[in-house]
């Protein structure tokens, strides 16, 4: 996953990173404007971002994947649709309604992108809808529809940060990362904070490159780097109705090797993934999870996410407690329930690098225990503080730090591996999504 060199002290120093990640690949132009308007479910003022992601030319070289919830939004309906067509020209990408299940939600999407294709001067099926935020909700389309023109002073070739900014909801910081390769890049952001276990989700993931990469190349490389990425996180089991990736180049600069290729799109979207989950609504620890020797990719991936989303292990986690018993649970749990047989007499558990358990016996001891709680506080990023009048203080608006709750299973019985990220259980994430609409 990420690299574990970054480190922040404060959220200037984190800015400037962000900006030297920035720069936009030729071809794309990006802008955003925000905008008043009163809900119709809840008539109180609210405001909304809408971002649009603008290519010099279309292109016929696009891909995306889309959630796998059976109830998906609107716009992955639409999008959907849009794989079908020759070229793709824009993005526009609203935040604050995710339009699911909303009366007329699809004729509300299609509008929009007739209006931003009339603005663009492309035809409407070049242009892929995008919508993030509360389920249930249709879309203020008049006020969208005299909102967009002012989005078009704002677009510009320089830096992706604007598009990186306009589609955070709850997330603490927008989310920026590049891949240089012979000339051009790929960059790519990504919203996301809660509900997410994406199947490819309240995920929105935007990926920008320059290198001329086919489009049967494109749809083939995202398929197969979402799998061990954006699909193996979770912060709370929950997969979004709206979970979108795409992937779009200019198809400026030559592309001589596909594999270096492929393998930049992997790192981008695998330190996006870890991104999305160290922004997780209340997330205090990231906890990495790497299953070993496991029947098969799949089995390894299953239990990597029973783990991180196991409610008691998660609260532990939070706080700073090292009980183990509560992971082994989880482990067990999962077996016996989805294990087909699995045979679990070779488990071997360590966590940052001390063993726990062994062949069917823990390995603990006081010395032991210390460690593991000090392993625990040096992943945290930011320490809690009691709630004032039932309030949580907001948790820091950068990424102190990228180190990680270090957990590995090693099944010892088979050679097939995989990587699960996920956070802790906080009282700030159920704060957070008790309020979440107020």
């Amino acid at each position: 996953m990420a690299s574990t060199t970054l480190t922040f002290s404060n959220r200037d120093a984190h800015r400037a990173w962000l900006l030297s990640q920035a720069k936009l690949p030729a071809g794309f132009r990006v802008g955003s404007t925000r905008f008043e308007f009163v809900p119709r479910e809840a008539p109180k003022p609210a405001k909304m971002t809408l971002t649009l992601i603008a290519l010099d030319k279309p292109t016929e070289d696009f891909a995306a994947v889309f959630t796998r919830n059976a109830l998906p939004g609107a716009p992955v309906l639409v999008g959907r649709r849009r794989l079908g067509e020759k070229q793709l020209s824009a993005v526009v990408i609203n935040n604050k309604i995710s339009n699911v299940c909303a009366p007329d939600g699809e004729t509300a999407s299609e509008q929009i992108c007739l209006r931003t294709a009339e603005l663009l001067g492309v035809t409407a099926k070049s242009v892929l809808p995008s919508s993030t935020g509360v389920i249930g909700w249709g879309l203020p389309v008049a006020a969208m529809l005299s909102a967009l023109p002012a989005a078009l002073p704002h677009l510009q070739s320089q830096t992706i940060l604007p598009a990186a900014e306009g589609i955070v909801t709850t997330d603490l910081y927008p989310k920026i990362r590049r891949f240089d390769l012979a000339g051009g890049s790929i960059v790519g952001i990504a919203k996301g904070a809660g509900m997410i276990e994406p199947n490819l989700a309240t995920m929105l993931v935007y990926i920008l490159t320059d290198l001329a990469v086919p489009r049967d190349e494109l749809r083939a490389m995202l398929k197969r780097v979402v799998e061990p990425s954006f699909n193996s996180i979770s912060i709370d089991s929950d997969t979004s109705t709206s979970d979108t990736v795409a992937l779009i180049s200019s198809s400026l600069v030559p592309c001589s090797d596909l594999t270096a290729f492929e393998a930049g799109l992997a790192q981008v979207c695998q330190d996006l993934a870890e991104d999305v989950v160290r922004n997780g609504e209340g997330v205090r620890h990231v906890i990495r999870v790497a299953v070993s020797n496991a029947p098969n990719a799949a089995t390894a991936r299953q239990l990597g996410k029973a783990i991180v989303n196991a409610p008691l292990f998660k609260c532990a986690v939070a706080g700073n407690d090292p009980n183990v018993g509560r992971l082994v649970q989880a482990i067990g749990k999962h077996v016996g329930a989805h294990g087909n047989g699995l045979e679990l007499s070779r488990l071997q558990l360590h966590m940052g690098g001390i063993e726990l358990f062994a062949h069917g016996i823990f390995k603990l001891d006081p010395l032991k225990e210390k460690a593991l709680g000090e392993h625990l506080r040096a992943a945290e990023l930011y320490q809690s503080v009691p709630p004032v009048d039932g309030v949580f203080a907001a948790a820091v608006d950068y990424p102190p730090h990228e180190r990680c709750v270090e957990i590995v299973v090693d099944l010892g019985v088979g050679d097939a591996n995989a990587t699960v990220l996920g956070g802790d259980l906080t009282h700030e994430y159920v704060s957070e999504n008790a309020d979440y609409r107020s």
